[in-house]
């Protein structure tokens, strides 16, 4: 047994040496990115796999209609980037090979397709997951994706913590003996101050008097113990701004409840428990095909659909029916990122006629739907309306 343990705590002293590395690079990170400054600016469009490569394929079509003049002007570059495959992956038993890191790390921000994780049981290595690799890497530390469900009176934005909790140590857990099995979850100081900071930000830039901060704080006393810790003491700064805290398993049940969905505004939690809850806030909007999501940090920024890569819609054949929605939102928010604030609402706007009030074309995912590349130039031919925010306002 004393062999087991010495085994054990060898393990343990890494992952707590990595960490301690990890808050001083905290401590001493730069200061946000200025795009008014850039030329170009490098959007690095990313496939990914199964459906992501096509659907990422409709929204780079979209993005050179939009953003023609600038590229002709060299204000934007539009850079793909491929072989963020499973297959690449697999092969190298990296998230992502050093190669595509390189490529990814030239670009400022990016628009990328979903990415197969490998699960226990199918026939890949167990490799780590790419989003969160890619999110350790560029320290994309704010998963931020809203959710409107106009006639429910849900007006949501969830600020996910991205790059610690029950996640940014998932394939470093230990099977101690074949009975007893142990994973870690970490929060700093630094890693909670930036995040729930940036929510209260928001709220207070957005004139939105409320932000619901989401923990287990009750049981897992110490890492979401200090969250809610530093969420009282950032309160503190934001007196305009009302904050109350909610456990995770109530504030699911809540989000479904009719009487108290319209009362949450600005939502923040860590990792888990935010991919928990807007996994449930896209599905009450319509589902994951319908949300995009926005992953922040202070140097690069990534955007994509929260949807997975669907092989099995490769695999029978329906990957030209492929829902682009959701990766066509997170273009909306990306452009809204790097200053193209109007161009952005458009296409919000755009998306909201086409999907949600018009529908003269419905995507199913099979051939009794629009294909994806049909969907696209839908997109396109409502953004050239005349009257396009009056035609809008219409449906409001």
């Amino acid at each position: 047994m004393d062999e087991i343990i010495e085994k054990a705590k060898e393990h343990f002293e890494i992952i707590v040496r990595e960490q301690l590395e990890r808050v001083k690079r905290l401590k001493s990170e730069k200061d946000w990115i200025d795009y008014s400054k850039l030329k170009p600016i490098i959007i690095g469009i990313v496939g990914g796999d199964g459906i992501g490569p096509e659907i990422s394929k409709h929204a780079k079509t979209i993005f050179e209609f939009l953003l023609q003049d600038e590229v002709k002007d060299g204000k934007v570059e539009l850079r793909e980037i491929e072989g963020l495959t499973i297959e690449n992956r697999a092969k190298v038993m990296k998230a992502i090979p050093d190669d595509i890191l390189e490529e990814i790390k030239k670009c400022h921000v990016l628009l990328k397709g979903p990415t197969t994780t490998p699960r226990k049981g199918d026939k890949w290595p167990n490799i780590e997951s790419a989003n969160v690799s890619m999110r350790r890497e560029l320290d994309l530390f704010a998963n931020v994706r809203p959710v409107k469900v106009p006639e429910l009176g849900i007006d949501w934005m969830f600020f996910r913590e991205n790059t610690e909790g029950a996640y940014i140590l998932g394939s470093k857990g230990v099977n101690i003996t074949e009975d007893l099995s142990f994973d870690f979850k970490v929060i700093t100081t630094q890693g909670a101050d930036r995040i729930i900071r940036l929510a209260f930000d928001y709220a207070k830039k957005n004139n939105i008097n409320r932000v619901t901060v989401v923990t287990k704080a009750n049981v897992v006393k110490a890492t979401d113990g200090k969250f809610l810790d530093m969420a009282e003491k950032i309160a503190k700064e934001y007196p305009e701004v009302e904050w109350d805290d909610w456990y995770i398993d109530i504030m699911t049940a809540k989000l479904i409840d009719p009487a108290r969905q319209s009362q949450f505004k600005v939502l923040v939690a860590p990792n888990l428990y935010g991919d928990i809850i807007t996994d449930e806030a896209a599905q009450i909007q319509g589902g994951v095909g319908t949300a995009g999501s926005a992953n922040i940090g202070k140097r690069y920024s990534m955007f994509e659909a929260i949807h997975g890569s669907a092989p099995r819609m490769v695999e029978e054949g329906r990957l030209k029916y492929a829902n682009p929605s959701s990766l066509i939102k997170a273009s909306a928010l990306l452009l809204n990122h790097i200053g193209f604030i109007e161009k952005a609402k458009k296409l919000e706007m755009t998306l909201d006629i086409c999907a949600t009030y018009e529908k003269k074309l419905v995507i199913t995912g099979r051939s009794n739907g629009a294909t994806g590349e049909v969907f696209a130039k839908y997109i396109m031919e409502t953004l050239q309306h005349l009257n396009l925010e009056e035609k809008w306002k219409s449906y409001q």
